[in-house]
């Protein structure tokens, strides 16, 4: 098995916690800069595992090692699921991180079902015969104002069940052995240890 992946994301906080992750099993994860990949898939599809998909192919199709991608978002049971797939584009152009997660909240005013979970969803090509697909989750409630300043996204909004602290609020390890993206990431590195070769 080739132990060089390329990690298909341009966000850098990805690109961590894909390493904390996979890179004590022996695998040397390098970022599309490090690769020498400039790739911008246009993530079309109507689940994460789609867009997923659509990320490693492509960049496994530019450079011929293996390629892993994550799609992930955050969705809402108050707003049917909102905004899911289109959690990275909330809201539209002209939006970051903090204005999504604002907009996020803003959209929440009154409500009191607060229910929401991550979901994660992870594909690797590892060539052109085999590909690995894993998803992953965590449920929780959105909080009323942002709280921490670790983690990303709508990290500082999420107050995962069991705990009085949000994702944004936890250290990198408490939060990767909890969140969408490593449960993602464990059930992919179990199917990976089941192939012998590729």
């Amino acid at each position: 098995m080739n132990k060089k992946f390329v990690i298909a994301t341009n966000n850098p906080h990805k690109v961590v916690e894909f390493k904390k992750i996979l890179e004590p099993l022996g695998i040397n994860c390098i970022s599309l800069k490090e690769a020498g990949i400039v790739c911008d898939a246009e993530e079309n599809g109507i689940t994460f595992a789609e867009n997923a998909k659509i990320k490693a192919q492509a960049v496994f199709d530019l450079c011929g090692l293996p390629s892993v991608a994550d799609d992930s978002g955050i969705c809402v049971d108050a707003l049917n699921g909102a905004p899911g797939v289109f959690s990275a584009r909330y809201g539209g152009e002209g939006y970051d991180d903090e204005g999504r997660m604002y907009l996020l909240l803003k959209n929440m005013e009154g409500e009191e079902n607060r229910a929401a979970h991550f979901t994660s969803a992870i594909c690797c090509v590892l060539n052109e015969q085999t590909t690995i697909e894993a998803e992953g989750y965590i449920f929780g409630t959105l909080t009323h104002e942002p709280r921490g300043t670790n983690g990303f996204g709508y990290d500082p909004i999420f107050l995962p069940d069991g705990y009085e602290i949000t994702t944004a609020e936890m250290e990198g390890e408490q939060k990767n052995s909890i969140s969408h993206r490593g449960n993602a990431l464990r059930v992919f590195v179990e199917k990976l240890k089941e192939i012998k070769e590729c």
